[in-house]
């Protein structure tokens, strides 16, 4: 019984009801659905058109779990209206908003198994009202929330699931107990929770994710909404998280709650589902490109056009992927563009003439390659193409924005740069030698160098490219140990820290030891902000709210540049808020009037800063990344 074999325009009521119990059964109950997200959406559409208050509608469904009994949430767990379309998120919008500078907040939408941890009980939303007790998974579950990786020990609500970067290293691993492999993180989390004895796990080192639905979220006011669309959804995409569509609600959580509920859904929130289209073409090559600490296979295929957008290449992953999914140069490969951002590969079928596109020797260097679980690396500590990549994941962690990467090639290429110390070296002279600057970017270049010589431990931590250790974790390590007393641990010390195990314990120990001497001469050349000093903490704090002319991210350096410590959100130790707008109401504004907290203009901000005598030691600011090993936080506009 699956849709393509069916007309749904020329079916009846009863025959979509029927049709829509037997994939929600499919779904649901067994975890074997026969067909797309997207075809399921048309079934749910279709019923919707010629029965709108059918019941099948309203019902919250939940994946079948083994779970111990009933629990009955502190507050119901609906589920959320849905819309296909900016349109339809338009209309849903403008419908209620107050004004068309109504603040939203957008966030993913995770595709995963809902659940809430009141401190003790782990349930699943269920019916909304009455979820399935899960607490035996708790020793399966790690949570992040803002500013938090650890063990699930505090409440959260969130969606359980596996992160992509997870289930690419971890799970290649992981067996069920047939012997079987899990064919994605949605199938792997349903599986798993629909265990009853997870000791077969445990002994795997299995680990699942409850993400808070609060860790991830941007903010922008509704008449922004539109015009970018497209640059939410591409940053949205970049997260390592799976996701089955966007989250949109109203910020101000008073009036949000005031818009009330149906008995299915609140009305001050609603969720963007992804239509994924697919497109069948021809594999012409595979491009295998030098990572931080693999290769990459990139495919290239035949031109495609999905969603007016012409496709002509997308990531095979990793080596494990490409052997997986049996493809070959010359093969019809089937390309799915999820949510209308990446382009992904989900299938093949053997060509005329087929050619095997892994390789043995690094394409940069040619030393022969190595396979370290699903990867292809290049040995080679000296290879060019390895230590570009090396480099440039650096510089982002040090925040220095006006070095991009082709600058940064031409620099490496030169032979003016091979390492982040190295850039605290530059003159002018070497950078007029670079084509495309001229005096004054040189000088803006070298400006901005000075300032990110004064870096957060965390950030350096992270410029050091340690598998597993982006920003985040090394943030959670540096605000209880210092950068001394971690190279001075063993990896059984380390791997009892918070958050770092066996895997990035032996990582972090090996590349401090390693790296030693090069951790020094950078050291030497730059001004360490302890995280667990007094310097960044007795700094006054300074949020930004509202549309601005530039960046969110450059009033935040030139704030810190002043001695301020841009945070994210207003709280009850904010020391100012500078909006776009002092005038408007609503989110960030409204906190900071209960609060008390002063709230200037941006013009106001900026001139209080140039007629400052004594400006704190600047700060580069915290930075967002799309490595997987990450979690980016905070608002993006």
């Amino acid at each position: 019984m699956k849709t393509e074999n069916f007309d749904l325009e020329m079916m009846g009521r009863d025959e979509l009801v029927q049709l829509l119990e037997h994939h929600n059964r499919l779904y649901w109950e067994l975890n074997a659905p026969e067909i797309s997200d997207t075809q399921y959406d048309e079934i749910v559409r279709a019923l919707q058109k010629v029965d709108p208050d059918n019941p099948l509608l309203s019902k919250v469904h939940a994946p079948s779990v083994a779970g111990t009994g009933k629990v009955r949430h502190l507050s119901p767990m609906l589920s959320l209206d849905k819309a296909y379309s900016l349109g339809e998120l338009l209309e849903w919008a403008h419908k209620f908003a107050r004004s068309k500078d109504e603040l939203l907040f957008i966030e993913p939408k995770y595709d995963g198994i809902s659940a809430s941890f009141d401190g003790k009980t782990l349930a699943t939303r269920g019916d909304g009202e009455f979820g399935e007790d899960i607490s035996d998974k708790l020793p399966l579950i790690e949570l992040e929330s803002p500013g938090y990786i650890g063990p699930l020990d505090r409440p959260a609500r969130g969606e359980l699931l596996i992160r992509e970067d997870d289930f690419k290293n971890l799970y290649t691993n992981i067996r069920k107990k047939d012997g079987g492999s899990y064919k994605n993180c949605r199938n792997a989390v349903a599986g798993i929770m629909g265990l009853k004895d997870i000791t077969h796990m445990l002994a795997q080192h299995a680990k699942i994710t409850l993400a808070d639905y609060t860790l991830y979220r941007m903010e922008l006011p509704l008449s922004q909404l539109e015009s970018n669309w497209e640059s939410i959804k591409e940053q949205l995409a970049a997260l390592p998280y799976p996701q089955d569509g966007i989250v949109l609600k109203f910020a101000d959580e008073k009036f949000r709650a005031s818009l009330g509920s149906t008995v299915h859904h609140p009305r001050g929130e609603i969720a963007y589902k992804f239509t994924n289209i697919q497109k069948k073409t021809v594999l012409q090559d595979v491009e295998w490109s030098s990572g931080k600490n693999c290769l990459t296979p990139v495919a290239i295929f035949s031109p495609i056009e999905i969603s007016g957008t012409t496709i002509t290449r997308a990531t095979l992953h990793n080596a494990e992927n490409v052997l997986s999914l049996g493809v070959m140069i010359g093969d019809e490969i089937t390309v799915e563009r999820a949510g209308d951002v990446i382009p992904h590969i989900i299938a093949s079928e053997p060509g005329i003439f087929r050619k095997d596109p892994m390789i043995s020797n690094c394409p940069q260097c040619g030393t022969v390659l190595l396979r370290k679980g699903p990867e292809l690396c290049c040995p080679n500590t000296e290879c060019p193409g390895t230590l570009l990549q090396r480099l440039t994941a650096a510089v982002k962690c040090f925040g220095i924005d006006n070095l991009g990467g082709a600058t940064l090639a031409k620099l490496f290429e030169k032979g003016l740069v091979r390492h982040v110390r190295d850039l605290f070296d530059l003159s002018a002279t070497d950078l007029l030698k670079i084509e495309g600057f001229a005096s004054k970017s040189a000088s803006n270049l070298l400006k901005e160098l000075q300032r990110a010589k004064n870096v957060n431990d965390y950030q350096l931590l992270a410029s050091m490219n340690i598998p597993g250790i982006g920003i985040n974790i090394a943030r959670q390590l540096l605000k209880e140990y210092s950068l001394d007393e971690l190279k001075n641990m063993t990896i059984e010390e380390l791997s009892n820290l918070q958050g770092i195990g066996p895997e990035r314990a032996a990582a972090i120990s090996g590349e401090l030891n390693l790296q030693a001497v090069y951790l020094d001469e950078l050291l030497s050349a730059v001004n360490l902000i302890s995280s667990t000093g007094k310097t960044t903490q007795s700094r006054p704090t300074v949020c930004f709210t509202g549309k601005m002319p530039e960046k969110r991210s450059f009033y935040e350096k030139m704030a810190q540049s002043a001695g301020y410590q841009p945070v994210g959100d207003v709280s009850k130790e904010l020391s100012l808020l500078v909006a776009a707008d002092p005038s408007a109401s609503g989110g960030k504004l409204d906190k900071a009037a209960k609060y008390g907290i002063k709230t200037i203009s941006l013009d106001d901000f900026i001139n209080m800063l140039e007629n400052a005598e004594n400006p704190a030691t600047p700060e580069t600011p915290a930075v967002q990344t799309n490595d997987t090993d990450e979690l980016v936080q905070g608002e993006l506009f």
